[in-house]
């Protein structure tokens, strides 16, 4: 039996090819009443109601929402879930190999199989188009930005593949080119390769290969897309978390962002048409006199040093979820029927607050879209919430114990900023729970 684990081990981490569908700063802690408003009120689900604002806003400036920049998660997320229901059907495959997957990972970042002695983790993740940001601001300063771009690209998979407990164990490259000449540029593509190999010492990983198509005709000739694969061990097979111990009394605990990571960059670009001097516009950060491009392009934080140190530790983390897209819906990814309070809110990093006020959002709908300075969320018993808090700052991320898990109806309220999510607000998995 062991050679022949052995065996698949070895084929599985070495194979490029291992691309699972996975769908789906910084000071002590606010005092929990300093932005506090009376009252929660129940809100429509953000489709009803952002049909009626766009309706109601002609005697406003009209905000400028995601759905204006062309990325609309209602179009998107139906795909997933039909993509989901055809997924779980081939789970039969593992059988004759004696394996079987962790049905309760179906609908989580990562997906998950039982392999006897350990649980193997998977998962493949996009850049997405920070990328043309970095080559606009390539174009205005004569700087390059992709050793930030690859940690980036590597962060959207670990990120996702730490949630269900797992040690990132092996990274694959995808740098999808529109050409060749893409190439050319030496000192830009030797940037990629140093910030790719730095992300990784980072996190502990080996980079085993990868792929480098010239993709003219399919991607755009100048531009380059950028993708990860990553496969981690959840080992003790104890580690892994894919929500079955989440219970009221939980404490979530917000690990900071360092900007806007890597999700929100088409309402980020569209907004940059829209300032007189576009990225290039102060953002009004102090006396520091930071530009908008160059806040957007700050690296996405890697947090398996986080979950690994968590580990070390010996503390239970029984549910995590990585803030990006849908913002802090993310929250209410787990399928239970949990109420999640929220009494101490991240401050907001600066570009996020600039964004915020030059998109004209509401709180509710800018903590739908974007992270709100707070990029990753560990569920942790109660009474181990300040040592998780801890931790993270002995790894360089600031973090706070925000809130509580409670008993009752699906929710996420949001209580100093007077707001909540519904279990309506957030349908990722196959059946219709989030």
């Amino acid at each position: 039996m062991l050679p022949r684990l052995r065996r698949l081990l070895f084929w599985l981490l070495l194979s490029p090819l291992l691309l699972v569908m996975v769908f789906s700063g910084f000071p002590p802690p606010l005092p929990p009443g300093l932005r506090t408003r009376p009252a929660v009120v129940r809100a429509e689900p953000l489709r009803r109601r952002r049909r009626r604002d766009n309706a109601a806003m002609s005697s406003s400036p009209t905000p400028l929402t995601y759905d204006q920049a062309g990325v609309n998660y209602d179009l998107i997320d139906p795909l997933k879930v039909a993509a989901q229901r055809a997924a779980a059907a081939t789970a039969a495959n593992l059988a004759p190999h004696a394996f079987t997957e962790v049905q309760a990972s179906r609908g989580e970042s990562a997906y998950v199989v039982d392999v006897g002695p350990f649980y193997l983790a998977s998962i493949v993740e996009c850049l997405g188009t920070k990328t043309l940001v970095a080559d606009e601001m390539a174009r205005l300063t004569g700087k390059s930005f992709y050793a930030g771009i690859a940690q980036d690209t590597i962060a959207m998979a670990v990120n996702d593949l730490i949630t269900v407990g797992a040690t990132p164990l092996v990274v694959q490259a995808y740098w999808a080119a529109g050409g060749s000449s893409w190439f050319e540029d030496g000192a830009r593509a030797q940037e990629l390769v140093k910030g790719w190999k730095a992300a990784c010492d980072r996190c502990g990983v080996a980079w085993g290969g990868g792929e480098t198509p010239a993709l003219a005709g399919i991607v755009e000739g100048g531009r380059i897309d950028l993708a990860a694969s990553c496969t981690g061990l959840i080992s003790p097979k104890s580690r892994l978390s894919v929500g079955e111990r989440l219970a009221p009394g939980d404490a979530i605990v917000l690990l900071e962002s360092s900007g806007i990571h890597a999700n929100g960059l088409s309402l980020a670009r569209k907004l940059a048409e829209q300032l007189p001097e576009g990225y290039l516009t102060d953002i009004g950060n102090g006396s520091t006199g930071e530009r908008y491009g160059e806040a957007l392009l700050a690296p996405t934080l890697l947090y398996s040093p986080v979950t690994e140190a968590l580990a070390r530790a010996g503390l239970s983390v029984h549910y995590s979820a990585n803030i990006t897209g849908h913002g802090w819906r993310k929250l209410l990814r787990h399928p239970g029927q949990f109420t999640y309070r929220i009494h101490t809110v991240p401050p907001v990093t600066p570009v996020l607050k600039f964004m915020q006020q030059h998109c004209r959002l509401d709180d509710r709908e800018a903590y739908s879209t974007l992270n709100m300075g707070a990029g990753f969320a560990l569920f942790v018993p109660a009474q181990e919430a300040e040592d998780a808090v801890r931790i993270s700052r002995e790894q360089g991320i600031a973090a706070w114990v925000a809130g509580t898990v409670e008993a009752g109806p699906k929710c996420l309220r949001v209580e100093p900023l007077g707001f909540e999510y519904g279990a309506e607000d957030l349908a990722l998995r196959y059946g219709g729970s989030a």
